[in-house]
């Protein structure tokens, strides 16, 4: 078999990753929904970099809000991971492959946070190694938190396959030697890309 390491990205890959839709949840009213979208989203990048701690994010974002919508901004922050459903065709599939002794791992940008609570997902169980982005402090598409992944779990980009929804996430580990497919639900189609 030409690929020994299937890697996945975490949201819109493993869990269905709305944003919107988790702060619409909270925040119905189209103003209040604005505001907390533009609280939340206003340094996320910082915060799955690791640049950022979750109390300062938080603090900050809390700044930004109205006091009557503290309680919502807590509330979204606590609950968050309640809201990202299993993608379970992928799941179904990370379970095929596993038992067919494929190794499988997770690149995904996502903060440490984030990264501390990910046991509230049972598949992550079925991973050999798991690589978020705030650990690290480098972000995909960047070149070095790929190599961070092959480097740590020492693997040759040519034996990996690597699934994410968004082309330059892919295109960026093709560049290092990485096949790799842009995600979109369909897995006959990653089925063969990977000749399986």
């Amino acid at each position: 078999m030409k690929y020994q390491n299937i890697i996945f990205d975490f949201g819109n890959v493993l869990v269905k990753f709305d944003a919107q839709q988790v702060i619409g949840r909270f925040c119905p009213a189209p103003e209040d929904f604005s505001l907390m979208k533009g609280a939340i989203f206003h340094n996320w990048e910082e915060l799955d970099r690791g640049t950022i701690d979750y109390g300062e994010y938080m603090e900050q974002a809390a700044s930004l809000l109205p006091k009557r919508l503290h309680p919502f901004l807590r509330q979204i922050s606590l609950e968050w991971c309640r809201y990202l459903s299993p993608l379970q065709k992928t799941w179904d599939f990370i379970r095929e492959l596993k038992e067919q002794g494929f190794s499988l791992y997770i690149l995904s940008n996502a903060s440490i946070f984030f990264a501390e609570h990910i046991d509230c997902y049972e598949i992550t169980r079925e991973f050999d190694g798991i690589v978020f982005s705030g650990y690290p402090q480098m972000m995909k598409p960047e070149p070095d938190i790929y190599r961070y992944l092959f480097d740590k779990y020492q693997l040759n980009p040519k034996n990996c396959f690597f699934l994410d929804d968004k082309a330059e996430n892919v295109n960026a580990g093709q560049k290092l030697g990485m096949d790799g497919i842009v995600f979109t639900g369909d897995i006959q189609a990653v089925r063969q890309a990977i000749g399986f």
